[in-house]
Order: C-alpha cells, then structure tokens, then sequence
C-alpha cells in the first residue's frame, strides 16, 4: 500500500529513502488521482522489495509541486538515489508503470 508520510523535509525523506521512491503527487479533489490509488498499491505488491511509493499532496505541498514541475494531477515522480529519474503523468494500468519504472530501479 502507498504511504502517505508526513515529514519534516522532503529533502530528509529522500535522503532516508533505502530504495528509489515513486512518489504520487495528488489532490483528494482529484477524479484520476483516485483511480491511480488501487494501481499503485499492486505496483507496489510486485515491486515491494525495490520501490517505495509515497504519496504527496500537493494541497498541503504546493511548493513541492512547484518545485518538481507537477503541473497535471496525478503525476508519478522517480526519484533514485535523492534525485528525480523519471517521471508519468495520469493514469496507466499496473502492467505498464511496472514495465516503464522496472529498468530504471
């Protein structure tokens, strides 16, 4: 299941992170970010021991937001190694995240 962590910076979070984060910048106003949800919780199940999902809300985390050019909702960030590798914006069936995101862990 996606994480949904309150922290004291984003920078710590990624430092602390043990294994890349795929971290779900969403709205709870949002349609599709609530569609994504259940998908990232399988995505998470097949790849439990080589990603961690976190969700941020970008409502209470606009700067982050800012600061990592979220301008649609929802979009999925990589970040290995604390920096951003890759990025998908929507919604794509289980299947295809894993596929996308798989090679770059």
């Amino acid at each position: 299941m996606a994480t949904q962590k309150q922290f004291a910076s984003f920078e710590e979070l990624l430092a602390s992170a043990e294994k890349p984060l795929l971290v779900d910048f969403y709205a709870t106003w949002c349609g599709p970010c609530r569609m994504l949800a259940p998908i990232l919780d399988q995505v998470q199940a097949a790849m439990k021991d080589k990603l961690q999902i976190v969700k941020i809300d970008t409502d209470r985390y606009p700067e982050l937001a800012s600061q990592y050019d979220v301008h649609a909702l929802p979009t999925v960030v990589l970040f290995k190694n604390g920096q951003p590798i890759e990025r998908i914006e929507g919604v794509l069936p289980p299947e295809q995240l894993i596929a996308h995101f798989s090679p770059l862990l």
